[in-house]
C-alpha cells in the first residue's frame, strides 16, 4: 500500500521540462536557476512557468537564466534581464510598483468595497419598517379572488 501511495505521489508531482543538457554542473547555481525560473511565466503558455513549459521560448529563457547566473549576476539582475525583454507580464508575482501596484491593491480594495456594500445593505434592512399584515378589506378581497 505504501508503494502505491509513493507511486501516486510521484506521478502527481509536477513534470519539469528542464532537460539534462540544460542543467548546470554546480548544484547551488542550478537550485538558484530553478527558483528563478519557477517564478517566470512562459510568454507562450501563460499559465506555466518556464521551468514547466516545453515551448521553445521557455527553453531559450531557461538557458538565458543559467547563462546570466554563470556570468555572476544576482537573482534580481537575472529577473530584471528577463523583465527588460518581455515586460512585467512574465512575473507570476508582479512587483508592487507602477502598474503592478494596481494589481496588489485591487484585491483588498474589492474586499473593502464588498464589506461596505454588505454593511450598508444590512443597515438599510434593519431600519426598514416591518411589512404590515393584511387589513380586513384586503383579506375579503383576497378570499373573493380565490373563489373565482
Amino acid at each position: 500500500m505504501r508503494r502505491l501511495i509513493l507511486l501516486l505521489a510521484l506521478l502527481a508531482s509536477p513534470a519539469h521540462a528542464v532537460q539534462p543538457s540544460e542543467m548546470l554542473a554546480d548544484p547551488v547555481l542550478e537550485a538558484r536557476a530553478r527558483e528563478i525560473s519557477e517564478n517566470l511565466r512562459c510568454p507562450v503558455c501563460q499559465g506555466e512557468s518556464i521551468d514547466d513549459s516545453n515551448a521553445p521560448i521557455s527553453r531559450d529563457l531557461r538557458l538565458a537564466v543559467r547563462e546570466r547566473l554563470v556570468a555572476g549576476d544576482s537573482d534580481e539582475q537575472v529577473v530584471d534581464y528577463v523583465v527588460a525583454r518581455f515586460g512585467e507580464f512574465v512575473l507570476f508575482k508582479p512587483r508592487a510598483t507602477g502598474s503592478g501596484l494596481a494589481l496588489w491593491l485591487a484585491g483588498p480594495a474589492m474586499l473593502l468595497a464588498g464589506g461596505v456594500i454588505a454593511w450598508a445593505t444590512l443597515r438599510r434592512r434593519a431600519r426598514a419598517p416591518e411589512a404590515e399584515g393584511l387589513t380586513e378589506a384586503d383579506r375579503a378581497r383576497l378570499a373573493e379572488l380565490l373563489k373565482e
